[in-house]
């Protein structure tokens, strides 16, 4: 059982709210967990529950079980969020493939060719402006004169409550900090609007604006890195999203803000986390207690059944003919996922032959029958392509998960290496590197965060260490890639490294082509879901769609 238990209670006053979000959020409940406030906020323990309540909608869809959701109209399977946030991030990139495309909206994601009625950027879209909706009821329920109202006088609690209201803006911040990366536009709410109103459309400039100011007044009064109960926000997760937005911002606003990242990095590095010794260990069924992570996304085999991302993400590694369900701790899916080409080839060379990060699978030893290909030439064959194996529902220990079928292994979000990645480069365009130059100009601390990653991928050893020389741009987005794959962060990496639309840069069935072909710009945005737009009238579609 992880720390932070995710009682998933809805405040009955949110679902006039959820209506203005789209027109497939009509949100009527049926479920006997759902309490009014009134009932919500009787006790003093309401309130934490609530927060539970909060941070519930990023792990699960509904009350009733994986298969109930709390959006009405809106399928549980293609919105629960680390779901649809990898799908979005990690399945339109080179990093992999899915093998069921009757599932609804999987092969135009991964073929790259969506448009505004994809389900899954529906999901995505509707259960993000949920938690806007969550966190800004919770704002206005937990107001000074609301507790005064309500004879709320203990210290203790009134102190727990501020700190719940400053969490629960960060995840709204969170949350808005998608929807800027994601659709480059979004409707802006806040606990000072009226219920069912039409929201005013924001665009990145407004949205980085507000994300960057609301993290900064709050960081100051959130519990310090690392000293929250687990799976809670600190400042360590506030000044995470503020260094990805500066890293990103020349995307975002067209301004650079690199030594802003390389400061964010900086204390976040100073702030207690440490690289775990064993890089898998992050993966696995224990990874609450690993050091490195920043923020995660739970999973509890029992008490937040889903089909989330690590449930997909494990039950999907199992191959067809592999069989290893076993040896991951889960049923499996009969071979849903196999990798891309040319993210197999970022693993090629002796340097990497004792990498442990490299856990790619290649059919079953000893039988030449059983060899994958390396290209997929038809993706409904599943003995092509190579596999993966990097999560896992067993713990550091070998033990194996409560559950084959739903995962206790937390969706690791945000951690400290994707941060020494981010400095190094943040470092390396602050000082003059370019997408597509050749320059190699990492200073000694940026080779020593490289470092730190290829030592403890090789066990300590030095073997595959790098110098200033190795060290381009070019060489830092194929490190992320195999430092971070399967972590929600490709596609954003591509399009700050202008590979992702275009076609300097193709994978295996980029733009519906077996060996990939340019895409247009407008890609690098998804469309706003047409639901969404006929629910309020402020916004409008990203062009191209």
């Amino acid at each position: 059982m992880k720390k932070f238990k995710l009682n998933f209670i809805y405040i009955f006053v949110l679902f006039s709210v959820l209506q203005s979000c789209t027109n497939d959020m009509n949100v009527v409940s049926k479920d006997d967990d759902v309490l009014s406030s009134e009932a919500l906020f009787a006790s003093s323990g309401g309130y934490k529950k609530a927060l539970a309540g909060v941070y519930g909608n990023l792990s699960l869809t509904g009350v009733l079980g994986p298969d109930s959701s709390s959006l009405e109209g809106v399928d549980a399977g293609t919105s629960q969020f680390s779901r649809c946030l990898w799908y979005l991030q990690d399945l339109t990139t080179d990093e992999v493939i899915w093998s069921y495309e009757n599932d609804k909206g999987t092969a135009e994601l991964q073929r790259n060719i969506w448009s505004a009625s994809n389900p899954i950027i529906l999901g995505l879209f509707s259960r993000t402006m949920a938690e806007v909706a969550y966190v800004n009821e919770f704002l206005r329920q937990t107001t000074p004169e609301k507790l005064s109202g309500r004879g709320v006088t203990d210290a203790t609690l009134l102190a727990d409550i501020a700190a719940y209201r400053n969490e629960v803006r960060v995840l709204r911040a969170y949350s808005y900090y998608n929807l800027m990366d994601l659709f480059g536009k979004a409707p802006m709410y806040t606990e000072n609007d009226p219920l069912n109103f039409s929201g005013p459309e924001y665009d990145r400039k407004q949205l980085f604006t507000f994300i960057e100011t609301e993290l900064n007044t709050i960081l100051p009064d959130l519990k310090p890195a690392r000293t929250n109960e687990y799976g809670r926000v600190d400042q360590g997760m506030a000044k995470m999203i503020l260094a990805k937005m500066y890293l990103n911002a020349e995307v975002y606003i067209g301004e650079k803000k690199y030594t802003e990242c390389i400061t964010k990095c900086s204390e976040i590095i100073a702030s207690g986390y440490t690289l775990n010794p064993n890089y898998l260990d992050n993966f696995k069924a224990d990874n609450n207690t690993s050091a490195e992570m920043i923020f995660t996304l739970q999973s509890d085999g029992l008490a937040t059944q889903n089909w989330g991302s690590t449930t997909t993400i494990i039950n999907g590694e199992v191959g067809e003919w592999e069989d290893n369900g076993a040896a991951l701790g889960v049923g499996g899916w009969g071979g849903a996922l196999r990798l891309r080409k040319q993210f197999v080839q970022k693993f090629d060379g002796a340097q990497f032959d004792l990498d442990t990060r490299k856990t790619i699978g290649t059919g079953v030893a000893g039988n030449p029958d059983k060899q994958r290909s390396i290209d997929i030439t038809d993706i409904s064959v599943k003995s092509q392509g190579y596999t993966l194996s990097k999560f896992s529902n067993k713990t550091s220990t070998g033990a194996t998960g409560v559950s084959s079928t739903y995962v206790d292994t937390d969706f690791p979000l945000f951690r400290l290496a994707d941060v020494y990645l981010m400095y190094a480069e943040a470092q390396m365009r602050k000082d003059g590197a370019t997408n597509g130059s050749s320059t190699a100009n990492a200073t000694t601390q940026s080779i020593g965060y490289i470092n730190d990653l290829r030592q403890r991928a090789n066990s300590g050893s030095d073997v595959a260490n790098v110098v200033a020389s190795n060290v381009t741009l070019d060489f830092i987005i194929d490190e992320r890639a195999r430092e971070l794959h399967w972590e929600a962060h490709r596609r954003q990496d591509l399009i700050r490294f202008g590979k992702f639309t275009g076609g300097s840069y193709n994978w295996a069935w980029k733009g519906n082509a077996s060996n990939g072909i340019s895409i247009p710009a407008h890609l690098n945005v998804f469309p706003l879901p047409g639901a969404s737009l006929a629910a309020n009238r402020n916004l409008t579609q990203n062009i191209g769609y």
